[in-house]
């Protein structure tokens, strides 16, 4: 049923086409229609006075856990949680269990979120089969069957001369390839950031060089292949200057920064709470330093979220035995608000373009935009409203966050999809 919304009294902010106006914006048919168009008999009216209009969020790193641990997480939930958090496109990751290394699996999870799902949802499909890092996976087939990149997600493939050959097929099939940057050989065992608070609570660190070894090698393969490369949550200092530096060379080499890695550190596992054990682990304020000043230049230029949902007897274990992640789309926002804009005095138009417009054209989605002819998904957001995050409110099935009580100031307070209002924030 075709859907028709005005929405009124609010700051339209489109990055993606530089408007930035308190004009109506209007959707017809799903669809954002021309600035001098004229809104149908009893068309319903949206207040969003007070409010930011922009094109509905999009965070490319998701997991959602189904197929095989619908315990964690399922589409429907995870999509519910989307919403939630202002995101109306999100993409799924492909560590699931059986992983997405195959037309059949894949198929499954796109049927599975037409039944399911609240929110637009896209699907990668794996670099190597089993996400095992010695055979290639069929891209050509997945790429046909609707994948939208490869990535291991999850892991890193450890060969050189198995990720140049991914890269080879990849740019010859057309796909986005997406890296978890993590040299196996130097992170075994490891549970938090190697240095002095790792040092001091006697913990297996992870060093800061097995992101950047595969980092120098991903831009030495893109620059190479002539395929381009995304880094996914980049948590260095180091990982930022390689990025900064193979751009400015003119490879093409990107990367991400998330909530986590932006606004703590490894000083936060000093109470051994494992909601803030994650892959890669929280760095240090020199890192974080370095990472938003990497996102000032556009060195890093998308937010994602990696939302990794687990269930609390998980994360209740040892620190050693807790499962790495956290989850991430309904706080991203306050978060990123909270931190980038309130805490540092980020443009809202630079955190909404890394939040909307950059991901989306990283791999092709038609989303991020509010130009006429756009699908009708729409983001309202009141910057400076001060909420407490409550873990038990999340749509989500998991609770393992490490915000739960804790002050933010922004969110989103109603999300639109193709015209409808999907969720909207109780007064």
């Amino acid at each position: 049923m075709p859907q028709h919304l005005r929405i009124i009294n609010g700051r339209t902010l489109c990055p993606a086409t530089g408007r930035d106006d308190t004009d109506p914006l209007l959707i017809l048919d799903g669809l954002i229609a021309p600035p001098d168009a004229t809104p149908p008999g009893g068309c319903p009216v949206l207040d969003a006075r007070g409010a930011l209009i922009v094109p509905g969020l999009v965070d490319i790193h998701v997991h959602l856990r189904e197929p095989g641990r619908p315990d964690k997480e399922t589409i429907a939930t995870g999509t519910q949680a989307a919403l939630q958090g202002g995101f109306t496109t999100i993409v799924a990751m492909p560590n699931t269990n059986p992983p997405i290394d195959s037309v059949a699996t894949l198929a499954w999870c796109q049927q599975r979120a037409l039944q399911t799902a609240r929110c637009r949802v896209y699907f990668t499909a794996c670099l190597t089969q089993g996400m095992e890092g010695q055979a290639l996976a069929p891209a050509a087939a997945l790429r046909k069957a609707g994948a939208v990149a490869l990535t291991d997600d999850g892991r890193c493939v450890q060969s050189a001369e198995l990720m140049r050959r991914a890269m080879q097929y990849a740019r010859m099939v057309g796909l986005p390839v997406l890296d978890h940057c993590q040299d196996e050989s130097l992170t075994r065992e490891a549970l938090i950031n190697e240095g002095k608070v790792s040092a001091r609570l006697g913990l297996p660190g992870w060093p800061a060089l097995g992101e950047e070894l595969i980092i120098a090698r991903n831009a030495l393969l893109s620059e190479h292949t002539g395929h381009p490369i995304h880094c996914q949550h980049v948590s260095t200092a180091g990982g930022a200057r390689l990025i900064r530096e193979a751009r400015a060379r003119g490879i093409p080499i990107t990367g991400e920064i998330t909530p986590h890695h932006i606004s703590l550190t490894d000083e936060a596992l000093s109470t051994f709470d494992s909601n803030f054990k994650m892959n890669p682990p929280l760095r240090t304020a020199a890192d974080v330093s370095a990472l938003l000043a990497a996102f000032d230049d556009g060195t890093l230029h998308i937010i994602a979220t990696d939302h990794a949902p687990h269930c609390e007897f998980e994360k209740q274990r040892e620190l050693s035995a807790a499962p790495f992640g956290i989850l991430g789309l309904e706080t991203a926002l306050g978060v990123i608000l909270t931190e980038l804009h309130h805490k540092h005095g980020f443009p809202l138009a630079k955190i909404i373009s890394a939040m909307t417009h950059h991901p989306a054209r990283l791999l092709g989605l038609d989303a991020g935009t509010l130009a006429p002819g756009a699908p009708g998904d729409v983001t309202l957001i009141q910057p400076n409203l001060p909420w407490i995050v409550d873990k038990h409110h999340f749509a989500s099935k998991s609770r393992n966050t490490p915000w739960h009580g804790v002050t933010l100031t922004g969110r989103a307070t109603a999300t639109i999809l193709g015209g409808r209002i999907a969720w909207q924030l109780e007064s």
